[in-house]
């Protein structure tokens, strides 16, 4: 009698253990993974060519800190832009090889088309967005606005461009490194009203590497 007693006491105990442990998982937040997509904006031009050895050390750095499943374009900007990489953000050895061939100073070259670059840029957003892929703009360099007009940023149009791509793709952010710090003031007094302090990073050259995890924060990560 006693044996079955402590037997039936024992199932209640097992039973209230594993009642107290589905109520626990039932109430864990599992966080749901999205795949991002990054369009980085290089700059290639002869007023960055000295920080860009570094600059491109530091995207390596963050694609290393990307999943797999994320995917990546590399723009290069100088007087004209175009698309120099995209695929996959743990292909080392081709964003490197990339960078290497097609961010060479081309002194036949005059100007920064940052303008031009962010619209090729946002158009990317929006088609990634569209694929499932959460979008972001990653500007790396000084945000000089040289040469031809029409290729430059127009900081007035800027925001109502930034909040167009904003209302079609959920979670759209943007970070602006290395360039000077009167540079990113100028982007934070344009786009912070946009995008908020969330999905807005800026880094100047002393504060690039710190600027990573807020990014992957931005992106949901």
């Amino acid at each position: 009698m006693k044996n079955r007693i402590k037997i039936v006491l024992f199932s209640i105990f097992l039973l209230v253990i594993f009642a107290l442990a589905l109520l626990g998982l039932s109430r864990v937040k599992v966080d749901d993974f999205h795949k991002a997509a990054v369009i980085f904006v290089v700059d290639a031009s002869a007023s960055n060519v000295k920080d860009l050895p570094e600059q491109k050390q530091l995207i390596r750095q963050l694609c290393s800190m990307l999943d797999p499943e994320d995917h990546i374009k590399i723009l290069r900007v100088s007087e004209d832009s175009y698309i120099i990489y995209e695929g996959s953000p743990q292909s080392t050895s081709e964003i490197r090889k990339s960078m290497e061939q097609f961010t060479k100073y081309d002194s036949k070259e005059y100007g920064t088309a940052y303008g031009l670059s962010l619209k090729k840029a946002f158009n990317h957003s929006l088609n990634m967005y569209n694929e499932g892929y959460v979008p972001a703009v990653v500007v790396v360099g000084d945000l000089e606005n040289e040469g031809d007009v029409t290729k430059q940023i127009n900081w007035e149009t800027l925001p109502d461009e930034v909040k167009s791509v904003q209302k079609q793709a959920e979670n759209f952010s943007m970070m602006f490194l290395y360039a000077a710090p009167e540079k990113l003031d100028i982007v934070k007094e344009t786009l912070a009203p946009v995008l908020g302090e969330d999905k807005l990073v800026l880094g100047n050259k002393a504060t690039a590497t710190k600027s990573l995890r807020k990014f992957l924060n931005a992106i949901g990560r």
